[in-house]
């Protein structure tokens, strides 16, 4: 059942499902949209709870999460990135329990994940799907319930817009394995509100890739094949604000990259 409060409410915990509730760190950028989701994971109240992405070293947002979990079985991290993991340490030693991430670097005691593998904690049963593309270990966590599937995203798949890249052919590859997911899966996404239904997002993501592709395309055939990124984002995006192009630019040389490398 889903609680009074909506997205966003900072420093309030929100119930999303029976499961999943959700804390929103108040650290609000143009990159982390309203600002990080905190998710908190149990089947029922008197289990101990798990963590993914405890968020920036933010003492009031750490201190608030350990008071909402009380006891925690582990602290899951979606990929390396600071507004994700910055804080996994100091909640680590608030609250005593390990931290899990695909990068080894970023665990304390306990191993690092794989893809593919599944574990049962908080009463619940936890999958890791290695999703790379935002970054080489962004990582989605799918938590099988009675209720409903529910998916947490991370940077991969936000609750609103699109994320930035790092390599356009192994996000191709990410969304096509996400796009498998069930039908009205849950999306729990690292920033922005929840998504009824991931599966149809995903699928969304994937038709608005291949726009933006051709767009690319395109501007390669005015520019010529040998246009830099900055040049072909003024093309593109001649109609969005400039203090978006820098993001802009990291994705449009993930596109060329990816183009360059099929020949086209």
């Amino acid at each position: 059942m889903r609680g009074e409060l909506e997205h966003p409410a900072y420093g309030r915990l929100r119930a999303v499902s029976s499961v999943a509730a959700v804390l929103l760190e108040n650290n609000p950028s143009s990159m982390t949209l309203e600002g990080t989701n905190s998710w908190l994971l149990r089947a029922a109240p008197e289990e101990p709870c798990v963590v993914v992405d405890p968020g920036h070293h933010d003492p009031e947002h750490l201190e608030a999460i350990g008071e909402a979990a009380g006891r925690v079985a582990a602290i899951l991290v979606t990929h390396h990135h600071p507004d994700h993991v910055e804080g996994a340490d100091r909640l680590a030693e608030l609250v005593g329990a390990p931290v899990r991430a695909f990068d080894p670097q970023l665990c304390r005691a306990a191993p690092a994940l794989a893809d593919g593998e599944s574990f049962h904690l908080a009463g619940l049963d936890i999958a890791v799907l290695h999703t790379p593309g935002h970054t080489a270990d962004s990582v989605t966590f799918v938590v099988e319930h009675p209720e409903r599937t529910h998916v947490l995203t991370g940077d991969t798949i936000l609750g609103q817009g699109t994320t930035v890249l790092s390599d356009l052919g192994d996000y191709l590859d990410s969304l096509r394995k996400l796009a498998e997911l069930p039908a009205g899966a849950l999306g729990l996404p690292g920033h922005g509100a929840e998504l009824a239904d991931l599966r149809a997002t995903v699928r969304a993501y994937l038709a608005h890739r291949e726009q933006r592709l051709d767009q690319v395309r395109g501007a390669l055939r005015e520019l010529g094949r040998d246009a830099d990124a900055r040049r072909v984002v003024e093309f593109v995006y001649a109609d969005v604000d400039p203090a978006l192009w820098g993001a802009a630019e990291m994705s449009v040389r993930a596109q060329l990259d990816y183009l360059r490398q099929r020949g086209e």
